[in-house]
Formats: structure tokens, C-alpha cells, sequence
């Protein structure tokens, strides 16, 4: 018989392996098996759901809705501060789940753990902040006002690099905002989204009001979660291919969306800059999660009159980075998939016949097929694929340039919009960057940006909406405008 607590949790409960749709755990037909990244081993068989049963999730959380609404803003906070307790206290157990199934670093997981209960505690707050207006009056036979009202069911995609974040940072503001939520995690990370169900439970959360479904069948699944007219909004975090596909599918009912789409982030390294500290700041941003986050450093723009000291430097750093199995005390973990990996190779192969230089890496690591080297290459160019997509792995691609101008033009050159950073010492120029550059989060001397209270989200094709902050609520709302005739 196979062991209920093969991760050797703390607390076993937490290892789930059913769908959670209205406060019962289901099995399915089918089961598909969840794969270490680092080992290649099975680590659970999860029950593969389909579309029907992710139509009964919707049906549950049509119905829950009803209830939870009428809750007040103060009811609802105090059972969200009741799941934010509970996640920092299992925080250890989560991390373990989540380094088992998606392979990051456990120092990393548990910092994910943290960085996503703050939104459940931020919007536990700020959901008894969110005011209407009253409107003064050009007519005294009349009184005029606006009220805020959940919008209702919200349906959300999320994606395997951020397992436990992503979906805090949905379901906290739709659930705060009255609204219930119908989860679908990616097939590769679905351990981490049910055991925050068990956790939701304990706090009090009622039966409905969060569901999950997960299934391979991605596909069918969010099919139906995107043309449901009962599903009032729809929020995804991921590639923006996938993200137009979604878009397109949810205007046949004409439902809110919020996108977090792909990312092609710029690196700007300054003449006057700090070298060491924008060296510290590219190797945060650039090898976290082993380079698999939307807001990753894709291109390295450096001065040229500084690019040999940068680059020495950064090369430095980048061999002294440890690389291993999630669960040993290294800094960088292996990729999600051999297909990533596989990806890696293409876009060196693709730099190297275009001129650039393998300065370091540049291979994949002995430890085993998901594993990469941690990558530095010179001579880039815009032209290159290291130029125009998104990279998503441990290759940091150095560019160099001559002029503002010049570095501000190639870093708007993209489709993309959603992080840039740039390291400078002229206060001038970081308010000139602020304002030219195109993108939603600007980043100046520092690596490490996203926090609860600040909006995160992109503009041009990363993405529509913003999470975190105050503004992260918003789109979970209908805005209702009141007249009332006095005579």
C-alpha cells in the first residue's frame, strides 16, 4: 500500500491527491502521476478531473456565492486572517510540497510560502477599506452614490513556477471581495494548491466557496471555465500565447479578465552604477527559481565603458552558484521539464552560430536530465533569440550600448511590458527612466521588487489588470451606481 505521507510532512493531512469541489475531495476515472524534477520519481497520483466535474466545481461555487456574499467585509476578513495563520503555520510542510513537485530550492519554497500568505493578510484588510462614493447632487430631488458589489464567480488558471503565490494572490482579493473562486493549478504542480484547500477548510472558509480542479486535460478544462456564463471573471497567469487563446474564449460571454502574460525584462547597467551592487541585483533576478519567472532578466544591457568589470564580476558570481536537488542546501534547483532544458540548448546554439561567446555553462549539468548550467554569454545581440524571447532558464545574455537614448529604444524594442530594471547613480536619469520606459513595474537599483501593497502587472501584450495593492481588488468588484428620487 503506498504511503500517505511519502514527504514526511509534519502534518500528513496536507498531502492530497483529489479534487476539492464544493468541501468534498473527488476522485476521478483516471489518475496522472506528478513527477519530482529533480529525481524523475512519481510522487503522487492525482486524480484527473474532467470537464464535467469541472462544471459541478462552477456549479458549487455559483451556489456558495449566494451565501459568502452576504457576509460582511469584517466576517470575511476574519476567516482570511484565520488561512493566512495557517499557511505561516505549515509553512515548513508547503515548502516541502512544493519543492517536490516543482523543484526550487526548499530556502526559496518557504520564502514563496510567506510571500503568498501576505496577500490573503493584505487583502484581508484592505477589503474593509474598499469604500463607494457618495456623488455630490446637481439636482436636490435627487441623491446620488456608487456601492461596490462582488462580482461573482472568478475562475483561475494558474501556473506551475509560482504553485503557491499564484494563487494566493487570486484567490485572496476574489474571496476577500465576496466573490468564490474556482481554481485550475497546472498539472505539474498540483500538490501545493490542495493542501492549501485543507488549510482554507480548517479557517472556516465555507464548502464552495474555493474549489480546485486539475486535470491534463488543460484544454477541455478551461474550456469550460472560460465560456460558463455562471464564471463573472477570469484571471490567468502565463505564456501570452495561452493568455490571447483564454481572452478570446472568455468574450463569448463577455467576462472581466485579468492576464499576467510573458515578460522579455531589460537590464540596464549604467556607467555610474554601482557595480557591484547591480551584479548582486542581476544574479537575484536572473537565476531565482532557476531563471523561470515572468520577471526575469531576459537581456543585459551593460555600458560599454564598464561591460569587461561587469562581466568579470558577474561571471564570478555565477560559478559560485550552487546547483542541486531542491531539498540539499544549494541556491539554484533544476528546470520544470527536459523540454525546458531542451530549450536552453536551442537558444545557445542559436546565439553561439550568430556570434556571441559562451563565457560559462552552457551545457547540461551532470546531475540529470532536468538540470542546466547556470549560463553567461557575451556578444548578444537584439537579433538573436536570447534577444526577442523570453528565456525562462539560467542564461544571463549580456548586451552592451553607447548612449540613453540609444539603450532606451532597444529596451522598448518588444512586445512585452511588465518588468525592467537599471542601475544608475543619476537621480535625472532614473526619473527619465521611470517615465520612458514601457513597462507596468520599473525597478531601480535593486534585483527584488514584488510586495502585497504594490500593484503587480504588465502593459502591451504582458497583461491586462494588476495584483497586490490596492488596485489588486478592483477587477473582483462591479461598481453599481445608485440614484434615489426624493420627491
Amino acid at each position: 500500500m503506498p504511503s500517505t505521507n511519502p514527504l514526511q510532512l509534519n502534518d500528513a493531512s496536507l498531502f492530497r491527491t483529489d479534487n476539492y469541489v464544493n468541501g468534498q475531495w473527488l476522485e476521478a476515472d483516471s489518475r496522472f502521476e506528478v513527477l519530482n524534477p529533480a529525481t524523475g520519481e512519481c510522487i503522487a497520483a492525482v486524480a484527473n478531473a474532467n470537464a464535467d466535474q469541472m462544471k459541478q466545481a462552477i456549479d458549487s461555487a455559483s451556489k456558495a456565492f449566494k451565501q459568502w456574499r452576504k457576509n460582511t467585509a469584517k466576517q470575511r476578513s476574519a476567516v482570511l486572517k484565520k488561512w493566512f495563520a495557517l499557511i505561516t503555520e505549515n509553512a515548513e510542510d508547503l515548502a516541502k510540497i512544493m519543492t517536490a513537485e516543482q523543484g526550487k530550492p526548499l530556502s526559496e519554497a518557504v520564502g514563496e510560502i510567506h510571500y503568498g500568505a501576505s496577500y490573503i493578510e493584505w487583502f484581508a484588510e484592505q477589503c474593509k477599506r474598499d469604500y463607494g462614493d457618495t456623488i455630490p447632487t446637481g439636482d436636490n430631488s435627487r441623491r446620488m452614490q456608487t456601492i461596490k458589489t462582488p462580482v461573482g464567480v472568478v475562475g483561475c488558471v494558474t501556473p506551475w513556477n509560482f504553485p503557491s503565490a499564484m494563487i494566493t494572490r487570486k484567490a485572496a482579493p476574489a474571496l476577500a471581495a465576496g466573490c468564490t473562486v474556482v481554481i485550475k493549478p497546472a498539472a505539474e504542480t498540483p500538490l501545493s494548491a490542495l493542501a492549501l484547500c485543507v488549510l482554507a477548510e480548517r479557517a472556516g472558509i465555507p464548502a464552495g466557496a474555493i474549489n480546485v480542479v486539475v486535470g491534463t486535460d488543460s484544454e477541455a478544462l478551461g474550456v469550460e471555465l472560460t465560456t460558463d456564463p455562471a464564471v463573472a471573471k477570469f484571471t490567468f497567469t502565463g505564456s501570452t500565447r495561452v493568455g490571447k487563446l483564454l481572452m478570446a474564449q472568455c468574450a463569448s460571454t463577455v467576462k472581466k479578465v485579468s492576464m499576467e502574460l510573458g515578460g522579455n525584462a531589460p537590464f540596464i547597467v549604467f556607467d555610474d552604477a554601482d557595480i557591484d551592487q547591480a551584479v548582486a541585483g542581476c544574479i537575484a533576478t536572473k537565476f531565482r527559481n532557476a531563471g523561470q519567472t515572468c520577471v526575469c532578466t531576459n537581456r543585459i544591457f551593460v555600458h560599454h565603458s564598464i561591460a569587461d568589470i561587469f562581466t568579470t564580476k558577474l561571471q564570478q558570481q555565477i560559478e559560485a552558484l550552487t546547483v542541486g536537488s531542491g531539498t540539499d542546501e544549494v541556491l539554484m534547483g533544476p528546470l520544470y521539464s527536459d523540454k525546458a532544458v531542451a530549450n536552453m540548448d536551442r537558444l545557445i546554439a542559436d546565439g553561439v552560430a550568430n556570434g556571441a561567446t559562451v563565457v560559462t555553462g552552457g551545457q547540461r549539468h551532470a546531475l540529470g536530465q532536468c538540470f542546466y548550467q547556470p549560463t553567461l554569454m557575451t556578444g548578444v545581440t537584439d537579433t538573436m533569440h536570447l534577444g526577442r524571447e523570453e528565456i525562462f532558464g539560467p542564461i544571463a545574455a549580456v548586451q552592451t550600448f553607447t548612449s540613453d537614448d540609444e539603450v532606451i529604444e532597444r529596451a522598448n524594442d518588444t512586445e512585452y511590458g511588465l518588468a525592467a530594471y537599471y542601475f544608475t547613480a543619476n537621480v535625472g536619469r532614473v526619473f527619465r527612466l521611470a517615465e520612458e520606459l514601457e513597462y507596468g513595474m520599473v525597478i531601480a537599483n535593486t534585483g527584488v521588487f514584488s510586495s502585497e501593497v504594490a500593484p503587480f502587472g504588465g502593459v502591451k501584450q504582458s497583461g491586462i489588470g494588476r495584483e497586490g495593492g490596492h488596485q489588486g481588488i478592483e477587477d473582483f468588484y462591479d461598481v453599481k451606481y445608485h440614484c434615489i428620487g426624493l420627491d
